[in-house]
């Protein structure tokens, strides 16, 4: 098995390595494909990733040039750095052992310190797990897990493919879905955190995603004074989270 090291991150790179390591069953944080590759063994490998919810990404050949020195076939994967737990398992597993779990589901996140940090925030906060996409999220690499303080290490985390999914799931198992918004109508002061709970952080930039806010049943905002906008979202998430203890320990 070919394997490397980058920047604290290991990665696999070839066609075969890659194809084995996934039918044994390794956890990935994600797969670069070259772009335009063809063939039986590449749409095999492909359909196998499709399958696994191992998100994958077609890259120029330039890019994976420069990620590896060998001859890597137009194929390199990263592999995970946390083991990362069924949806289901997950929720299913909080709620066996408590009455009201809180999760915390992630839209979107770009940038893995903010990533870190809110995982910092959550496993202090007694968080019972995070929710992720597949697609369209900050890798969890090992800048993430340093920034965490090893919190990734410690707290359940759930990759799914698709958030509106994991949601309705919520919704079914009687969950409030709160959306931490500066847009809110109820500060967080009056949201009943008491109740299983699912709150939703936005992106940086573009806050929650239109389909991800139109399924969630309570907006939360933080009050602010100031003349700032908005805080970072590892800080609000931080904020929401302590409001969630407070009114637990009440």
């Amino acid at each position: 098995m070919v394997m490397e090291n980058r920047n604290d991150q290991y990665y696999l790179y070839g066609m075969h390595p890659v194809t084995d390591a996934v039918r044994q069953g390794r956890k990935f944080e994600k797969v670069l494909l070259k772009k335009g590759l063809e063939g039986e063994q590449f749409r095999t490998l492909v359909e196998e990733l499709s399958e696994r919810n191992i998100p994958f990404q077609f890259v120029p050949l330039e890019k994976l040039n420069n990620l590896v020195r060998g001859a890597h076939q137009g194929v390199v994967a990263f592999l995970a750095q946390i083991d990362y737990v069924p949806f289901e398992e997950m929720v299913e597993g909080a709620l066996s052992r408590k009455a009201n779990p809180v999760f915390l589901v992630l839209d979107g996140i770009s940038d893995v310190r903010n990533l870190g940090a809110i995982a910092r925030s959550a496993e202090c906060a007694g968080v019972d797990g995070l929710v992720v996409p597949a697609k369209g999220s900050a890798a969890i690499n090992a800048d993430a897990v340093k920034t965490s303080a090893g919190a990734l290490l410690r707290i359940p985390t759930a990759r799914v493919a698709n958030l509106k999914t994991a949601l309705y799931y919520f919704r079914d198992s009687e969950f409030q879905i709160v959306a931490a918004s500066e847009k809110a109508e109820d500060v967080m002061y009056d949201v009943n955190f008491k109740k299983a709970t699912a709150i939703v952080m936005g992106s940086e930039g573009k806050g929650i995603s239109e389909p991800v806010l139109s399924l969630c049943t309570v907006g939360a905002r933080i009050p602010m004074t100031g003349e700032t906008g908005s805080l970072n979202v590892s800080v609000a998430a931080a904020v929401l989270l302590f409001e969630v203890v407070r009114q637990r320990m009440s």
